[in-house]
């Protein structure tokens, strides 16, 4: 029997600070998970939505949600691993484009914010201050207070799925006509981004402001990573609609000012987005990276290059995904324990046992 609720040993903390400062290790951080890649299906509470529907916030009851919750975190009673488990509101809902105003479609699995095609002037005031009266926006907070309430210091709580800038400029404006923007109307479409990466300041400081502090630290639950300091996830998926160019004269100003207002930011990033990553390895206040083994993404061996450029940039890198015991060695071979994170998704305690050696545990 696990001595720590959820497997929430305390003594787990020192692997992340060495992580954070890519510190000598004899092998990485390690964790598994029997999670899918596909949240709404892994609650009862939105299990049942039904598919190619529209989503509203009177259909999302936080309080619903927390016995599957504990269940889920309970896979660290039983797996013996490095990691911290905790819970964040609903990884599904995209719950800052639903804050701005973007309806939320169900689909198999997951849930998609609809793009819309917003006018500059219906755009003008994109501050949390304006937004505070949106009820995804107090669905969202009552998540948040309700995992607190639930957590009592067992399991630590963290912030939603928020996505970045350039995300919320496409919610709002639609993919084409953001890349447009940004190539016929810069200034208009700059000064968007910039308040936008205000609002996911704000909206990201506003759960902080209410969660307490786990171990004198900070979480994300999308990643199970702990940070000795203030965290933030950048997220920018919709780059691939944008060129390099494009991305070092006004996105990575935009990204550079959401990173340096938190300690421990981290960027999340896909197969996708590896045309700039050299670009964003030149943002300095970005202090880590996590790159995503996408389902049906190119191979492991093929993505080893870009793995090796964030660390030879000396940063942290956290690499999610399921990997075959050859991807896995390949891994090992090929990467510096210093640093590295490997969160490891599994479908059971076998697999779990055939990685643990490749993995050095």
């Amino acid at each position: 029997m696990c001595a720590f609720p959820f497997g929430n040993d305390p003594a787990k903390i020192e692997g992340y600070r060495k992580f954070w400062n890519r510190s000598p290790a004899a092998r990485p951080l390690v964790g598994f998970s029997y999670k899918s890649w596909f949240p709404l299906d892994e609650f009862s509470a939105s299990s049942g939505w039904k598919q190619d529907s529209v989503l509203s916030p009177r259909m999302v009851r936080p309080r619903e949600f927390l016995d599957d919750q504990e269940r889920l975190l309970r896979e660290g009673e039983e797996i013996e691993d490095d990691i911290l488990r905790g819970a964040s509101p609903s990884q599904a809902i995209f719950w800052g484009c639903g804050t701005l105003g973007s309806e939320m479609h169900i689909m198999p699995g997951n849930i998609v914010a609809v793009d819309r095609a917003l006018d500059w002037d219906q755009v003008s005031d994109v501050s949390l201050d304006a937004h505070r009266g949106s009820p995804w926006f107090n669905t969202y907070i009552e998540f948040i207070d309700e995992l607190v309430q639930r957590s009592r210091g067992r399991f630590p709580v963290s912030h939603g799925t928020l996505v970045g800038p350039l995300d919320y400029a496409v919610s709002l404006r639609g993919h084409e006509q953001t890349a447009v923007d940004l190539m016929l109307d810069p200034d208009k479409a700059f000064d968007l981004l910039l308040r936008l990466a205000d609002f996911f300041i704000q909206i990201t400081q506003e759960a902080w402001n209410r969660i307490p502090l786990f171990h004198g630290g900070y979480y994300d639950a999308q990643y199970q990573l702990w940070s000795p300091g203030s965290i933030v996830r950048l997220q920018e998926d919709a780059v691939a609609v944008i060129s390099p160019d494009l991305y070092r004269k006004y996105l990575s100003q935009v990204d550079r000012r959401v990173a340096c207002q938190f300690e421990n930011t981290f960027m999340h990033l896909h197969a996708t987005s590896m045309f700039i990553l050299d670009q964003l390895l030149e943002i300095e206040e970005i202090r880590a990276f996590e790159i995503n083994n996408d389902v049906g993404g190119p191979p492991v061996k093929e993505m080893l290059p870009y793995f090796q450029m964030v660390q030879k940039a000396g940063r942290p890198l956290l690499i999610r995904g399921s990997f075959t015991d050859d991807e896995l060695k390949l891994l090992m071979d090929s990467l510096d324990s210093a640093g590295l994170y490997l969160y490891i998704m599994v479908a059971d305690g076998e697999e779990i046992s055939r990685l643990k050696p490749i993995v050095g545990m």
